[in-house]
């Protein structure tokens, strides 16, 4: 129920035993032709989900209600992951892999996001640090707070979050405090933002706006093993 966790669980050989997905699961791109759709993060289809007759559900706080959590229930076990970091995420992925027989593709995943990390670090060690905006929606405008998975690898890239209010995880901001940061971000999930957004956007507040991948901010899986030759390119 969760499109990065979609991936891990192919990434971890896994794509035979899924038969249900969300509508975002994009990757890989002709998973939604292979399996059932099920319905959004949001909200699912509980009728098509007991013709599977799954044996394990998995979800996450964040992108699932916890009342679609409790209607899962009724059908199978489920699996809620909590992500806020990267450690998270290694724990995550070392527990599916323990659940569903795969230990060793796991760590071998958990293996290359650790290297991935360790080498980014080293990487950004003389980098300046930037202070930004992470931007998720338009109108109104909404962006990625502290205590969010995504805060965390904005850190990695030495980019200082200017919403330093642990209260409000993605909370609206008006223009006059995009012009205060030296880079606003603007991300192409969950609200689709184009290059033609970016022109747009930098155009009323005549500062520097850049249009970034939202998948690599805040996908939790095997996709940060692609994530760091990405953020390299940002800087």
């Amino acid at each position: 129920m969760v499109p990065s966790q979609t991936e891990l669980l192919v990434d971890l050989g896994l794509r035979d035993k899924i038969v249900g997905v969300t509508k975002f699961c994009v990757h890989p791109v002709e998973l939604r032709k292979e399996k059932m759709v099920v319905g959004g993060t949001k909200q699912v289809r509980l009728d098509k989900i007991e013709k599977l007759n799954p044996d394990f559900i998995l979800c996450n706080k964040e992108e699932n209600t916890a009342e679609m959590v409790r209607e899962l229930e009724t059908i199978a076990p489920v699996w809620v992951t909590d992500m806020y970091d990267i450690p998270d995420c290694y724990e995550m992925i070392s527990g599916l892999g323990a659940v569903l027989n795969v230990k060793d593709k796991a760590r071998d995943i958990v293996d290359q996001i650790e290297k991935g990390v360790s080498d980014f670090k080293l990487f950004m060690k003389d980098k300046p640090s930037l202070t930004v905006l992470y931007t998720i929606w338009k109108n109104p405008y909404m962006v990625a707070g502290k205590d969010t998975f995504i805060d965390k690898l904005l850190e990695l890239n030495k980019f200082n979050n200017a919403i330093t209010d642990v209260n409000s995880r993605y909370p609206e901001v008006a223009l006059s405090k995009m012009k205060d940061v030296d880079v606003v971000l603007l991300a192409t999930e969950p609200y689709p933002f184009k290059e033609e957004d970016v022109q747009a956007l930098q155009k009323e507040l005549g500062n520097n706006v850049k249009l970034v991948d939202g998948e690599f901010f805040s996908w939790y899986g095997s996709r940060l093993i692609k994530a760091f030759d990405y953020f390299k390119t940002l800087h």
